[in-house]
């Protein structure tokens, strides 16, 4: 693997949950833990929610946003920082929201689904720290609500972040998956056109993916920060 890392002029890393769940995050999948085995997502983290059950849409947020905070990125997301200022790797695309890869480091970061570390405003747009929720600060100066500027169920991914992930998965020589199920439509579709444009595609993930008969190399059933430090030796 590290030979193919070095050969490669553009490498592309998308990460999912299990990139987080290493940091000791919850993740919304998995059988029984998952935060979606204890919350119905279209009651709690949906634009009908923001609107019409505000305070238990609040509540459920200012709960992510703090546990997040308890967090922090782990050798993984340091080594793939580390990688980029030497010009390993050319970008990252994320489905996760926990911002751990800017904190780590990274600054070529593509967040499919937002950001937790920003709020703004439902009315005016204004943005506005996360910190405004662990205070208690709910709402607007002009009065509206503030909201994490994450994708909620019943929005479009931001356009420019999805057309900026779609280049770098068509630019890709190699494009490596690092703890995403892929069974999340449309983002699952960037590992599948890196392949169609000529990249190697590797996939490492604790559980078996849709998408394993595609790739070049596939590692099932391993820590991503241990697999990462062994390619990093």
């Amino acid at each position: 693997m590290r030979n193919w890392l070095n050969e490669s002029n553009h490498t592309v890393i998308y990460t999912g949950a299990g990139m987080s769940t290493e940091s000791g995050l919850p993740d919304f999948r998995s059988s029984g833990s998952g935060l979606w085995q204890q919350e119905d997502p279209s009651k709690i983290a949906s634009t009908d929610a923001l609107n019409n059950n505000v305070d238990a849409f609040i509540d459920f947020y200012r709960t992510r946003v703090l546990s997040v905070k308890d967090y922090k990125p782990h050798k993984g997301h340091h080594i793939l920082a580390d990688w980029e200022k030497q010009g390993l790797i050319k970008s990252i695309i994320t489905q996760n929201v926990d911002g751990f890869h800017q904190k780590a480091g990274s600054h070529n970061v593509a967040e499919l689904h937002g950001t937790l570390t920003k709020l703004h405003c439902q009315s005016c747009g204004k943005e506005y720290n996360s910190e405004e929720y662990v205070n208690k600060e709910f709402y607007c100066e002009c009065g509206g609500i503030l909201r994490p500027s994450i994708v909620l169920f019943g929005e479009m991914l931001p356009q420019e972040t999805f057309q900026f992930a779609l280049s770098e998965a068509e630019k890709a020589d190699l494009f490596i998956v690092l703890g995403s199920s892929l069974s999340v439509t449309p983002a699952n579709q960037f590992p599948l056109i890196a392949k169609e444009n000529g990249a190697r595609l590797v996939i490492v993930n604790r559980e078996p993916t849709e998408l394993d008969r595609y790739a070049d190399h596939v590692i099932h059933g391993r820590e991503i920060g241990k697999v990462l430090a062994e390619w990093n030796s």
